[in-house]
């Protein structure tokens, strides 16, 4: 890739994935810590920089990477709608 063509008026834009080999070690590592077998981290269909978070069918959020300073790590957000509140007591 030519560095000229990613350059804009504010920054330079980098591409960054996420592998499949991540995308396993991201699913077991939630399965883990959350206790859960049902949650499923899966490759987005059509961004290559996150993948897809989900327990059982529901999807609940995206993990995207961070590469910010040559230290990668993983940002997961999750938006709950008020209307997700609405059954809570």
């Amino acid at each position: 890739m030519d560095v000229s063509s990613v350059l804009c008026c504010r920054s330079v834009e980098l591409e960054i994935t996420v592998d499949v080999q991540e995308v396993r070690k991201l699913d077991a590592y939630l399965k883990r810590v959350f206790g859960n077998p049902k949650i499923r981290v899966v490759p987005r269909p059509k961004k290559e920089d996150s993948a897809e978070v989900y327990i059982g069918e529901e999807f609940i959020g995206v993990l995207f990477v961070d590469d910010e300073d040559d230290d990668r790590s993983f940002q997961f957000q999750m938006a709950i709608l008020e209307d997700d509140l609405a059954d809570v007591d």
